[in-house]
């Protein structure tokens, strides 16, 4: 079996939907003649961590885990410090301490000459940072960079911009992994245009793929579930994280007017929110709406746990702010929501490629993230639904089916063929 060097320093037990990509990889590779090898991070201070993805991943699996370097761990007195330090001044990201130590380490396990291939994954950039590192080590070997979301373009760059410098070197960082990357694979078509469309002259419409992230049949089985029982209250539930754009506001605005005309019944009514998020600013909108009693908040779940609350749940919930490049985002929890069979209150972006899942998939109802209206009238529906006990979706399973982690490790597995004839 051909041997790939993953280097992923977001790997279990690190928790959070960013991991469960290379996790998914790293488990079903296998099936498709590529054995992993793990170059990842140590263990220790992880500010999430989820051991339940860690028993996901085959126990004979080589991972080589060297320490972190992670300054965002620092203690409270120090911690903003570290921070600073850690997304402000270090280039491209705080994990390149992490990547110049460990180089040594992927330097002596590609130099035992078994390693067919190399794969790099972001975030962080530094993982391609380090491919860069061993393509000029190892020339022949062919390596692949998986872009989970965008460098230099990425939305959230946008919105706070570094200065003049610090873009133009990391333009530069972003195009020479462009240019001297064998493969390169996004997350979604849009994704994928941007790329195109920002760095010319690479060839990049035939040299990238794309492969969408998804969700694993397996998880689905092994959870525990009540399945089609009536909640006593009308359920909706988010998973994920909230930063940035990415705001509750509109839809807790939403509810708060539905229950305050008394279109919503206030004892028959629960919204939950579990995953990373600062507690207090949520709160502070329950108050503002009205809906003290009707939201919970819980932190983050392991994986299985948080997947079983998504089964139980009415309505699953899906938030996605706007401006500039909003619209390229798959969220990665979109393709366990689109599985669990309940239909999803989506506010986000009506043009980008999560709206275009949900309608593709047939699996809920998009509003625009900044109408607040819509929202209500979507929540609204979906509520009536719940009182008469209809089923408002009719998901298209064939088009979900596309989405299945088994199908996609498929297409990394044939295109590591493809670079490595």
């Amino acid at each position: 079996m051909n041997k790939v060097l993953m280097v992923a320093y977001q790997f279990p037990p690190v928790g959070g939907s960013g991991v469960q990509r290379t996790a998914k990889f790293a488990k079903y590779l296998p099936q498709f003649g590529w054995e992993p090898v793990v170059l990842t991070r140590d263990t220790k201070k992880m500010a999430l961590r989820d051991e339940s993805l860690l028993r996901e991943i085959p126990s004979h699996l080589e991972i080589i885990r060297t320490p972190a370097r992670d300054l965002t761990t620092f203690p409270t007195i120090f911690n903003k410090a570290g921070k600073f330090v850690a997304w402000k001044l270090l280039i491209p990201d705080g994990e390149v301490l992490w990547m110049k130590r460990a180089l040594k380490s992927a330097v002596e396990r590609v130099e035992k000459e078994d390693i067919k291939a190399i794969y790099t994954t972001s975030y962080p950039y530094s993982d391609h940072l380090m491919g860069l590192e061993l393509k000029k080590c190892f020339p022949d070997i062919p390596w692949l960079a998986d872009f989970r979301d965008e460098w230099t373009n990425n939305p959230y760059h946008l919105d706070n911009p570094y200065f003049p410098y610090r873009m133009k070197k990391e333009k530069a960082m972003e195009r020479e992994v462009l240019e001297k990357a064998d493969g390169l694979i996004t997350n979604t078509p849009l994704m994928k245009g941007n790329f195109v469309r920002l760095n010319p002259g690479l060839n990049l419409e035939t040299r990238m793929a794309v492969i969408p992230n998804g969700y694993d049949s397996e998880d689905f089985e092994q959870a525990p579930s009540m399945g089609r029982q009536r909640n006593g209250r009308f359920t909706v539930t988010y998973t994920g994280a909230l930063y940035g754009r990415r705001k509750p506001d509109q839809v807790l605005e939403a509810a708060g007017n539905l229950v305050k005309q008394g279109l919503i019944d206030r004892g028959r009514f629960l919204m939950q929110f579990i995953g990373s998020f600062k507690p207090e600013p949520l709160l502070a909108l329950i108050d503002k709406n009205g809906l003290t009693g009707s939201v919970d908040i819980a932190g983050y779940m392991e994986h299985g746990e948080c997947l079983t609350k998504m089964i139980n749940s009415d309505v699953l919930l899906l938030i996605e702010g706007g401006g500039p490049g909003s619209e390229v985002f798959y969220t990665g929890k979109i393709f366990e929501y689109i599985q669990t069979n309940n239909p999803i209150l989506a506010a986000i972006p009506e043009k980008g490629a999560a709206a275009e899942i949900i309608r593709r998939t047939k699996t809920g109802i998009v509003c625009d993230w900044a109408d607040v209206k819509a929202i209500e009238q979507g929540l609204l529906t979906l509520y009536q639904a719940w009182l008469r006990g209809q089923f408002v979706i009719d998901p298209d399973r064939a088009e979900i089916a596309k989405y299945d982690r088994k199908a996609l490790t498929r297409s990394l597995a044939e295109l590591l063929d493809r670079v490595s004839i």
